[in-house]
């Protein structure tokens, strides 16, 4: 059973991946153990009160557990998983892809886009540039392309990065020909190097969670300094080229509130904050819709949203809206 499918009483005797294993303290000096334990839908706390210290030797973070329990909606607790036992998971018996977040498109064929825009870029200078993060044998290409995009709320899993800045890119490499004055080739690097710096910011191993880089600097700085010393290196590179690709990097958040040390000031580097900002914010319907109970419509309030979202709509509960239906009428 999927964990959107649990119901209140329902009988667990299955395999849940640790997403997060925290060890507290009771108000009576003893010791317990907070649990997230989840699959690719979702998750679910559950408490271990007794023998703490041996429970962790199964519950460390990142790791499949075989969990027998009930799972349980509280009116002041919420929902929780009563456990009655719990151990390890036996080889062969779980499908590690059940338990796994990950993206919609194959790794391949993302890697194959992505080389395919880097290829369409004629700029010699960005070309440069981008050959030394994504070179095939490159260092930064080997991270680059299993990095997870972020925590939480969008593309929270191994690959993300890969795909939200590919689709970032490509969103950019579709509409910068729609406006005038748009420099395509310099917005194109930009959205794929926007986020560079979660390189450093965000482990690669399950849980992903942040390093200390990027607690204590920052994913923005972090991308900064690396493509700055990167471009420090490539002989002849234009100073204003270098300013604008920077740019571009620091200000992609689009506000000071929201993390970038400076706001949008270049037509490229607005245009790439909007399609990150679109991207990750499309990333959350994704991992909303992935949550989503069977039948239900709505979503649970999301902060990354501000709202509840909606999966309904004329075509999935209703009748088909036709090209005879979008016509004005005549009394129109």
């Amino acid at each position: 059973m999927l964990v959107r499918d649990f119901e209140h009483g329902s009988d667990l005797d299955q395999v849940l991946l640790v997403r997060e294993a925290d060890r507290r303290q009771r108000r009576d000096g003893g010791e317990f153990l907070k649990l997230v334990l989840g699959d690719r839908t979702g998750g679910v706390a559950a408490m271990i009160w007794d023998d703490v210290s041996q429970a962790l030797e199964h519950c460390r973070a990142g790791s499949p557990v075989h969990v027998s329990g009930r799972y349980e909606v509280h009116q002041r607790w919420g929902a929780q998983i009563a456990i009655r036992r719990l151990g390890p998971a036996l080889d062969g018996s779980y499908d590690p892809a059940d338990l796994q977040v990950g993206p919609p498109r194959e790794v391949d064929q993302m890697e194959a886009d992505l080389r395919e825009l880097v290829g369409t870029v004629q700029d010699p200078h960005l070309g440069r540039l981008l050959d030394a993060f994504f070179g095939e044998h490159s260092e930064t290409w080997a991270l680059y392309r299993i990095a997870p995009a972020a925590k939480h709320y969008h593309q929270a899993y191994l690959h993300g990065l890969l795909e939200h800045c590919l689709t970032v890119a490509q969103a950019v490499s579709a509409i910068s020909g729609m406006f005038p004055g748009i420099d395509r080739d310099l917005a194109v690097t930009g959205a794929l190097l926007h986020d560079i710096g979660k390189l450093e910011a965000y482990t690669c191993d399950a849980p992903i969670d942040m390093t200390d880089d990027g607690r204590l600097q920052g994913e923005i700085p972090l991308g900064y300094y690396r493509v700055r010393r990167l471009i420090e290196d490539l002989h002849g590179f234009p100073e204003g080229l270098a300013q604008s690709v920077l740019h571009i990097i620091l200000s992609h958040h689009g506000a000071l509130a929201h993390g970038s040390p400076v706001v949008p000031a270049t037509r490229e580097a607005t245009l790439v904050h909007m399609m990150d900002n679109l991207g990750g914010r499309l990333g959350s319907f994704d991992r909303l819709e992935n949550e989503l109970a069977p039948g239900a419509a709505w979503s649970s309030f999301d902060r990354a949203l501000g709202s509840g979202a909606y999966f309904g709509s004329a075509t999935r509960t209703g009748t088909p809206i036709t090209a005879e239906d979008r016509r004005p009428s005549a009394a129109a």
